[in-house]
Parts: C-alpha cells; structure tokens; sequence
C-alpha cells in the first residue's frame, strides 16, 4: 500500500480507561497499535473477547477514547471536534442490523432524513438507484426494519453508509448475527462495494473463517497489543505467534465462508421480497 492510497493510519494508538474504584488499576484496552487500511482494501482486525478490538474501533470512529497516539482518516485527524463533514467520512456496520435502525422509521424517511443533514454530499444518487448498489429492490423502500429479514436490514445498513460517500467503512461483526448463507452474501457485497466504489475497510471480527475469506491484511490482538499482522493467507497458513495458533486451532474443520462458492445463495428466497443478486456499479 502506498502513501498516496492510504485512507487510515493509526500511529501508536492507546486507549486507557480509568479505574473503577479508588484502589484499581487503569485499564490499557489498546497499547501502542499501528495499522493502515488503503483505498480498496479490508483489513481484518481480530481477537477474542476483551482483546482490545471494539476499543481500537470505537477510537477510529471518533466514538472512543484516544489517550495517545493519532488516527487519521483521509488526512483528518480522529478527535473529539469533528465537523460534520469530517464525521461522515466515516461510517460504520454494526453486529445488529435491526438494532442500528430506527424501528419507527421506513427505510426511505431514514434515507430522507440522511439527506437533509448531508445535503450536498447526498445528492448524487437516488434512493432506487442506492438500494440497487446493494441489492436490494425499491419496494423496501416503504418497510420498517421489522418487516425486513435479517440479511436485507443488513443491507439497508451498509446503503446508509454508502449514502454519504464515505472514505472508509468500519465493519464491526457485520455478519456474525445472521445465519452462514446470508453471511456469504453480506461478505459478497462488501467485496464488490470495495471494487466499485473504492472502499477502505477496517474489518472487525472474531470469526477467523470469515475474515480469511475477505480480508487482504489481518492484525492479531491479545491484551490490547498486535502480536502478529501481515498478509491474511500467510498469517493463517503460516502463524508465527503461539496465541494466532491457538485462535486457528479452536476452529478444527470449520469451513470458511467463500462469497464465491456460495453465490447461488438467496438472501432470502421468498419471491417479491425485495432482494436480488448485486450488480456491478458503473
């Protein structure tokens, strides 16, 4: 990755939170953690439970603590005073779909109340085309969230993003709460999104199958520090780190999850339900 292509640059990052009580101690959720993603590439980030992931996210976002250290999204520097504009550089993808969208609101008031925020930044598509970018029909247009399944509000999620023409999409668990044919299609669509549009995409997960399926890069954390990153097949097939191994050992005969072999896949395959297989963007 080159300079002139880098989207985000973590340098030396460290979250640190305060201690509860008089008598603990602080807490070092991220220590010391540099990393990059580039236009059109997803870097994978992983690691169990209370690795420090959510906390490094949660600092990219502009919706964490950052105690030292500097994160930079297009040249913006991540902090606490960030103009609109800068925000909406970055959007993100979170485990729930139906959980990150308004229950009262249909998807087409939501995307109408997007672009009445982000005017100017929004103009450049119509909501039939935007859902069309993610596979999906203009007939959810007028659907709540409990109408949709789970892979189609997912979906609805990521053309929110989409809308405001983001810099860099951060993907937290995206697919880890819907069923394997659905996450195939998800992961599908963030491949092709990163293609067409250009994406850079921090890639947030526990589940070492899927991130193997979609990431170029991969950084491993344990304690808040990266004990291993480099190329996604050379990490899994190679680990030098005991902790990589043992994380690839708790998975014995899963197979991954390959977009590809599973693109005979419906979201959901109940007709008129308002998906359909993603088409390229022109």
């Amino acid at each position: 990755m080159t300079e002139e292509r880098r989207i985000l640059d973590v340098d030396r990052l460290s979250v640190v939170h305060r201690a509860r009580g008089r008598r603990g101690h602080p807490v070092v959720a991220v220590d010391d953690v540099s990393l990059g993603v580039g236009a059109g590439e997803i870097v994978g980030v992983v690691g169990e439970s209370g690795s420090g992931k959510t906390s490094l996210a949660m600092a990219v976002a502009g919706l964490g603590k950052i105690s030292t250290g500097k994160v930079t999204v297009s040249g913006i520097e991540i902090g606490k005073r960030l103009s609109r504009s800068a925000r909406a550089e970055i959007q993100v993808i979170l485990q729930d779909p139906h959980g990150s969208l308004d229950p009262r609101q249909s998807v087409r008031r939501g995307l109408r109340e997007l672009r009445g925020i982000h005017s100017a930044r929004t103009a450049w598509v119509t909501d039939e085309e935007l859902l069309a970018k993610v596979g999906l029909t203009a007939d959810l247009l007028d659907r709540l969230p409990h109408q949709m399944s789970g892979g189609q509000a997912q979906r609805v999620s990521i053309a929110r993003a989409l809308l405001l023409r983001p810099s860099l999409l951060l993907a937290d668990e995206p697919t880890s709460a819907l069923d394997v044919s659905v996450q195939a299609q998800i992961l599908r669509l963030l491949l092709e999104l990163r293609r067409t549009e250009g994406l850079a995409i921090l890639f947030i997960s526990h589940d070492l199958a899927v991130v193997r399926a979609v990431c170029d890069q991969v950084h491993v954390m344990l304690r808040g520090q990266v004990v291993e990153h480099g190329a996604t097949a050379e990490v899994f097939d190679h680990p030098a780190h005991e902790y990589t191994r043992r994380l690839l050992a708790a998975i014995p005969g899963r197979q991954t999850v390959n977009p590809a072999e599973q693109a005979h896949v419906s979201d959901d395959s109940i007709p008129g339900d308002g998906h359909r297989s993603p088409t390229p963007v022109l």
